[in-house]
């Protein structure tokens, strides 16, 4: 009897497992440039800074989730 996992499911769990990791770090990035750096909201910064905040949140989310679209494709 041959011991381990199915390789089909050892894929299938890694993509899981990156899907997560990637989302997390992503969610994390955001919520530290957001809040703790005092981009998300305007507080005595230039307004273009929320702008470059929320221009570059967004492009980092359309390629995540393009990244998704390709992992979970194949």
């Amino acid at each position: 009897m041959e011991q381990g996992l199915d390789p089909d499911i050892k894929k299938y769990f890694i993509k899981i497992l990156n899907s997560f990791a990637w989302g997390f770090l992503w969610l994390f990035g955001s919520l530290t440039a957001g809040i703790y750096f005092g981009l998300a909201y305007k507080t005595g910064k230039p307004f273009l800074f929320t702008v470059i905040f929320y221009t570059l949140s967004v492009l980092s989310l359309l390629a995540l989730l393009r990244y998704y679209y390709r992992i979970w494709k194949k």
